[in-house]
């Protein structure tokens, strides 16, 4: 018993020593930084309504608080941005974009030149430019469905970012993507030749469940499907879409993505492939160009999420009296009624714009007034683009929001996008998780 209390007694003389140790090591550890932002305007799209003259407290990369300016002092120390002739709401989600693909030109090669000559870390730089050209825009946060042949290449661009080494939004990644045979680029080569695809193949539910596993297993966010592949105008004058997976492809997909806590996005336009993604339980749908009234009610009941990327449609439209160009007008006709549908029918729409089809260097915004146009209003595109996107990322509260522990992604305007949305085409100041990227609209004081 002696022996024992010895012990003890020696063990705590050791342990308070080696404390008084510790607290004697100096750390080189940085005070939390405290930012306030005075807020000329302040849109709520989570409530949907408008304040004016607010002070928003900011710690670290977390919003403190937010209230009313009158009466506010901010603490000791802190960093004042003064946007109170500004108009500032949440940091912008793109639901659908591709950062390494570049709009690519076809005199250069097109599509199929990235795969076949291009090296992966040339890819990877561009698309390190890609993510800087979304932040610098307003987007704090992009879903990116797939690298275009580009393998985990995402998952890099994403922890580069993470770890501080480049800026850009934060990012859910989907990886390589899933097709089946004869459903995805590149296409069109001799048939002895074997060449590389976009995206990951597979045939049959075994190889299906397979790849889920391998893109979830290396850092997939979400899993992105291809129920259709091309599209062209039948006789009759109607939008045909080619099926890619079938059912059970799919179904084994989904089993195994929601069993691990994620979800997986559909790229489907129409018909057969459409109904498949749906039946299958798909978690989004892509583009849907057409929306038959049965889709739409079925997305209802299931609370599929729609994220339509109109403007896209409207690019490099072929020659009016060709197959291709009357594909080209009857995808962009089609949609327009699909997304009206939606719209009346109440489903759950988010902001995407496929950028990455298009260059970079087009305004990502472009997408909010073809949305206002088809009838959705400007608080409500807004909302698809900030906690709608929230919602569907499981993100609710973090992201989307400008409130007390939210991610402190900020975003501001010299105009009033319910007025005119397209001041959203004109991000003059972002911050994302605290940190300034750019701030036209005035200095900063101690």
């Amino acid at each position: 018993m002696r022996v024992f209390f010895s012990v003890c007694f020696l063990f705590s003389i050791a342990s308070g020593v080696f404390a008084q140790q510790q607290s004697a090591i100096p750390t080189n550890a940085k005070p939390v930084q405290v930012v306030v932002i005075r807020a000329g305007t302040l849109i709520d799209p989570r409530a949907g309504t408008v304040k004016h003259n607010q002070i928003i407290t900011i710690r670290g990369d977390r919003v403190e608080s937010v209230g009313e300016a009158s009466g506010t002092n901010p603490p000791a120390g802190a960093t004042v941005i003064d946007l109170s002739n500004a108009t500032v709401l949440p940091g912008l989600v793109d639901s659908h974009t591709h950062i390494f693909l570049q709009g690519e030109d076809p005199a250069l090669g097109g599509y199929d030149v990235q795969l076949l000559k291009y090296p992966i870390a040339y890819r990877a730089a561009r698309a390190t430019v890609s993510v800087r050209r979304a932040l610098e825009q307003g987007f704090t946060t992009l879903r990116d469905l797939e690298t275009e042949g580009a393998g985990y290449g995402d998952v890099g661009i994403k922890q580069a970012i993470e770890e501080g080494y480049i800026p850009g939004p934060r990012l859910f990644v989907s990886t390589r993507s899933i097709s089946t045979t004869g459903g995805y680029p590149l296409e069109g080569y001799a048939p002895e030749i074997e060449v590389p695809k976009g995206v990951q193949i597979i045939d049959g539910p075994v190889q299906a469940r397979k790849a889920a596993r391998e893109q979830l297993d290396h850092g997939a966010d979400w899993i992105k499907v291809y129920m259709t592949h091309r599209s062209w105008v039948g006789k009759s004058g109607e939008l045909i879409s080619q099926p890619t997976l079938t059912v059970e492809e799919l179904k084994a997909i989904v089993d195994e993505t929601h069993g691990w806590q994620k979800k997986v996005a559909c790229h489907a336009y129409s018909g057969e492939g459409l109904h498949r993604a749906l039946d299958g339980g798909c978690d989004s749908i892509e583009h849907g160009l057409e929306l038959d009234d049965a889709a739409v009610a079925q997305m209802k009941k299931q609370g599929t999420w729609y994220c339509p990327t109109i403007s896209v449609y409207y690019y490099d439209w072929a020659s009016e009296n060709t197959p291709a160009g009357q594909r080209d007008r009857k995808r962009a006709s089609e949609h327009a009624v699909s997304f009206q549908k939606a719209m009346k029918a109440g489903l759950k729409i988010v902001y995407g714009t496929d950028a990455g089809v298009f260059k970079w260097t087009d305004p990502m915004s472009q997408d909010f007034p073809r949305m206002v146009s088809q009838g959705m209003s400007p608080m409500d595109a807004i909302r698809s683009a900030t906690v709608s996107a929230a919602e569907m990322l499981d993100m609710t509260g973090q992201i989307g929001v400008i409130a007390p522990g939210a991610f402190a992604d900020v975003v501001a305007v010299s105009g009033d996008p319910l007025r005119d949305v397209k001041e959203l085409g004109r991000v003059r100041f972002v911050m994302k998780g605290g940190q300034v990227y750019k701030n036209d609209l005035g200095g900063k004081m101690q």
